[in-house]
């Protein structure tokens, strides 16, 4: 286990500190696939996240994740996924900017395909944002178009330490409920990017619902950690929309977020993610990839030219499939 300092040492994005595959010189890209070939894909959104918190929120959740974990274990992280899919009840919310599912799942496609066929054949995409009911149609989409060998995984990163995000009634540290830029995610953002979040300009709203018997009792709002019979995204009609119920852009009561609340999940998500890294590489090292006969029917013959890939006399990924 890491003794994490929090917050961590963030915002790598723009410097030459080579955590970001698009911040290395190719040279230094066909070296530390030598030493790790696991590549992180940060999938976040821009969204509206109170007057409080920037847009980004869940993006910078997932970047400052992806980047600490980088430091410790030598993988590299992709800059991220800035724009994601909504659910119906996001619609309409300045600030919010949705991308049409179909074309969400096409680009995590494209990024997934390019990043291959770069040599990072062990993806993780770390999820930031409420699209988890997206994210995985799309690795299955890519794998059934390619139909190649190596190691594809959705994280998203409130699955990990779901007993840490409760509320105290259910032996949780907080007040009250996770779901939307509220008491839950401000503390983490307040825990991994302090210097974005402005406390003084936080609010709270009061959460509403539409059918009070079901959603009570059935319903699991956002992150799904009560494991309630029906996902918050299972249904469109149980709650409003936020541009009725919510115009501030947060849920709950973002004025109760602190820190240290959130210290033991965001401890927790370092820790699985820097353990899910390094059990990568241990089993599979760098250029070691799942047994291949094993994930594909493709012929050996075929499957090696597109490891070797087009510059060391091989093929590249898009003569299997184009458009990705």
């Amino acid at each position: 286990m890491i003794k994490w300092k929090l917050p961590p040492h963030g915002g790598h994005m723009d410097k030459p500190t080579g955590i970001y595959f698009q911040t290395m010189t190719g040279k230094e890209i066909e070296e530390r696939l030598k030493v790790n070939d696991v590549i992180i894909i940060p999938v976040g959104s821009t969204e509206a996240h109170g007057p409080n918190a920037p847009p980004g929120e869940d993006t910078f959740i997932v970047t400052r994740f992806a980047e600490a974990v980088a430091e410790v274990t030598g993988c590299t992280v992709a800059e991220p996924i800035w724009y994601g899919s909504h659910p119906y009840h996001h619609m309409g919310m300045p600030g919010t900017v949705i991308v049409d599912d179909d074309v969400f799942k096409a680009y995590l496609r494209s990024v997934m395909a390019g990043l291959w066929n770069a040599g990072f054949r062990k993806q993780i995409l770390l999820n930031g944002h409420g699209q988890e009911y997206v994210i995985p149609s799309a690795i299955h989409q890519f794998v059934k178009r390619y139909q190649v060998p190596g190691i594809f995984i959705n994280v998203n990163w409130w699955h990990i330490t779901p007993n840490e995000l409760k509320d105290k009634e259910h032996g949780g540290p907080f007040e009250t409920p996770f779901i939307h830029a509220d008491e839950v995610e401000t503390s983490v953002s307040l825990a991994l990017f302090p210097e974005l979040i402005k406390m003084e300009y936080a609010v709270d709203t009061t959460p509403q619902t539409l059918l009070p018997s079901i959603t009570s009792k059935y319903l699991d709002k956002a992150a799904n950690i009560y494991q309630r019979p029906i996902k918050w995204y299972e249904h469109v009609g149980l709650g409003p929309m936020e541009i009725y119920a919510y115009p501030p852009g947060c849920v709950g009561k973002a004025t109760l977020a602190s820190a240290s609340k959130a210290t033991k999940s965001v401890e927790g998500v370092l820790n699985f993610l820097t353990e899910l890294v390094n059990e990568i590489i241990k089993k599979y090292p760098p250029g070691v990839l799942p047994p291949w006969e094993q994930l594909t029917q493709r012929s050996r013959e075929e499957v090696d030219a597109l490891i070797r890939g087009p510059l060391r006399g091989g093929k590249h990924i898009y003569t299997i499939a184009y458009p990705p």
